[in-house]
């Protein structure tokens, strides 16, 4: 008689022992309890069986090999206290023992057995002074800034010990290294203190890093310095470009309270500036009657809806009082701009101004979305702007230059009061191209705005245009529709080719960013899909026999994206970061076996749930296969209708002709 599916028979080795066979109930056993009755062990839940994959044992009837060996937790524990103790000094030899301590503490760490809270003060200090005093050994001083993001990321009550044990000020001389593993990590360290730092705490933070110094450092040793930079590196960029600007949230969500003096007194500024430079600013001559009716005129000129009480402008949030201390900044810092737009457009008639006030209110709604103030960052972007990282006060500055371009597209699209939405999504576009230059400085942005006038905007548009409708005749369609099918071969072939290839996947979770990476590819003959763990990103193709693990493409059931996603539905923050969610796919075989997968970009996410469609048998539907379809049918189109240039192509095909009343021109063969 079979044995019960629940019991299972193990050999268990004990280092100085006899190796012994036991059964083990899968439901109702606690493993430790079992194991301390085989040699009398005392503490019997530090203990765990670690199996033993080894081709040196034959192993019958279900037996499984497993050796006894000291817990995650215990093991955990272990390296907290070596690290923690004065053991290490400072020849090679320790310094390598440490180097692989400390590896071995955040790979234990990342899984989440031991609480990050259990931490001592002696602990965090310990792991803060190898940062300062190991700097010129990169592997410690790498996995230290690991320990310390990770601790900040993981808990409060950490991160308020570990601020006061490392500053921004300590962290900067290792940006101003050459080693961009360093600088990432560094950066890391900074985004996490950012991150977790109460508001006041981050304004006082924000202020360091707006200073000159350390701007210029991120600037000269971290991004021009840099040939490449890496995806990492660029994140973490990202990441802190986002969170600098989420300090403008609470200005952008404050509403202006029209009883407010000190408010008021903002708006009366603006009007001193434009208006009345040249007199006293106490001036009390006159009438009240008259005076109200003149800084009723003069908020007319400046461009309010409410040219009676503008304070009733900034109501409405976003943009708040945001808007308002960008229109002070532009009046001080950009005092002869401001008047002649003011003088200028107050000059003009009614319908062909140019409302300074509520162009400078929405325009300040528009840069908010473009730069997604207020929003978190993204786990997944790496859209920084090397400019915002020029000037102090660079959301002003972007102010500035986009309030005059907005006032010269207006000018050159002749607007009336009723175009200002056309005007707005005209300069939105003009932005939004500058921005994907990827200007280094504000002055370079702001040149680039130059070239994309509306004029340009025009033929840009208009080019965009032809290319769609050049081919909407009904012999071009007809054309399509027979080279597609060879068309959409060509893709296939081309994201089966990239699955061959393979890819490099990031592992993450809901705790932090991981540096840890899987790799996956395609066999030649697309039979079978190779994946396994990498210790590090990979510099080129991963050989097919170095990954451990295998599943046949022909077991695979079906494939799965977004929220549909297995590792998507598990709760966590994951789950809440939508640019994650639109990157996440799954491959799901037999009964409830699954792989899962989060794209590093939009692109690889393309190809790859194409590619894997493809080897079903199923449509390709991602936006990549449109793009491409609509590019290589276009390209083909054209390279056929070369011969055919200046003639007239007819909508429709010539009519035919009536049958002959005879056919005796018919040539009889016979």
């Amino acid at each position: 008689m079979p044995p019960p599916a629940d019991i299972v028979k193990v050999a268990i080795e004990w280092p100085g022992a006899f190796p012994k066979l036991m059964e083990i109930d899968q439901v109702s056993a606690c493993v430790s309890v079992c194991l301390a009755g085989l040699w009398s062990l005392a503490n019997h839940d530090q203990f765990a069986l670690q199996h033993a994959d080894s081709s040196n044992f034959y192993i019958t009837e279900k037996l499984f090999l497993f050796f006894l060996f000291l817990s995650q937790a215990q093991n955990a524990q272990q390296l907290h206290e070596r690290i923690q103790s004065s053991i290490f000094c400072l020849n090679s030899f320790i310094r390598n023992m440490l180097s692989f301590t400390l590896t071995a503490f955040v790979e234990l760490m990342d899984h989440g057995i031991v609480s990050w809270d259990t931490f001592s003060v002696a602990f965090i200090k310990k792991i803060a002074s190898y940062v300062n005093k190991f700097a010129s050994d990169i592997s410690i001083l790498q996995r230290s800034l690991a320990i310390l993001e990770s601790m900040v990321l993981n808990s409060h009550d950490l991160y308020q010990k570990v601020a006061q044990e490392i500053t921004i000020g300590q962290l900067i001389p290792h940006l101003q290294g050459t080693d961009q593993e360093i600088q990432t990590y560094t950066i890391a360290v900074i985004n996490a203190l950012f991150l977790k730092a109460p508001d006041d705490k981050r304004q006082e933070m924000a202020n360091i890093l707006a200073q000159k110094q350390l701007r210029s450092i991120i600037l000269t040793h971290v991004i021009r310095a840099q040939r490449a930079i890496n995806n990492e590196m660029a994140h973490q960029l990202y990441v802190l470009q986002v969170l600098t600007f989420n300090l403008l949230e609470d200005r952008m969500m404050t509403k202006m309270d029209p009883q407010d003096q000190a408010q008021r007194d903002i708006i009366f500024e603006l009007r001193r500036i434009a208006f009345d430079a040249e007199s006293e600013p106490n001036n009390s001559s006159g009438s009240i009657e008259k005076r109200k009716s003149m800084y009723t005129r003069d908020y007319k000129k400046l461009g309010f809806i409410n040219h009676v009480n503008p304070a009733m402008d900034f109501t409405q949030t976003p943009p708040g009082m945001l808007a308002l201390d960008n229109m002070l900044y532009f009046a001080k810092h950009h005092q002869d701009a401001y008047i002649r737009i003011v003088l200028e457009n107050s000059s003009r008639e009614d319908k062909h101004e140019c409302p300074f006030g509520r162009s400078s209110i929405e325009l300040t709604k528009m840069l908010c979305e473009i730069l997604k103030v207020g929003e978190l960052p993204s786990e997944t972007c790496n859209d920084f702007h090397p400019m915002f990282f020029t000037h102090d006060r660079s959301f002003e500055e972007f102010f500035c230059i986009c309030i005059q371009l907005l006032n010269k597209t207006w000018k050159e699209m002749r607007a009336t009061s009723e175009d200002f939405n056309k005007v707005m999504q005209v300069v939105k576009e003009q932005i939004m191209r500058a921005l994907t230059t990827k200007p280094s400085s504000l002055d370079q942005f702001k040149s680039k705005l130059q070239n994309l006038s509306y004029t340009e905007i025009l033929k840009i548009r208009q080019s965009e245009r032809m290319n769609q409708e050049d081919f909407q005749s009904r012999p071009i369609l007809e054309l399509k529709e027979k080279i597609q099918p060879e068309i959409l071969e060509l893709i296939k072939q081309q994201r089966l080719n990239r699955l061959v290839e393979g890819t490099c996947f990031r592992k993450l979770n809901s705790r932090r960013r991981q540096d840890k990476f899987w790799y996956c590819r395609l066999s030649p003959n697309h039979k079978v899909l190779h994946y396994g763990d990498l210790e590090e990103s990979p510099q080129g193709e991963v050989p097919h026999d170095s990954l451990q693990d295998k599943l046949p493409v022909a077991d695979i059931k079906a494939v799965v994206t977004g929220k549909d996603c297995p590792h998507m539905k598990e709760k966590g923050a994951l789950k809440q970061n939508k640019e994650v969610l639109e990157l996440a796919f799954s491959i799901l075989y037999d009964s409830s076996g699954q792989l899962n997968f989060i794209a590093p970009d939009k692109h690889e996410y393309c190809v790859w749930t194409d590619g894997l469609n493809a080897l079903l048998g199923k449509d390709m539907l991602s936006d990549l296969t449109r793009n491409d379809l609509d590019t290589l049918l276009s390209m083909e189109i054209k390279l056929r209708l070369l011969d055919l240039e200046n003639i007239q192509i007819p909508d429709a095909p010539p009519p035919i002709p009536k049958e002959p009343s005879n056919y005796d021109f018919v040539y009889d063969c016979n």
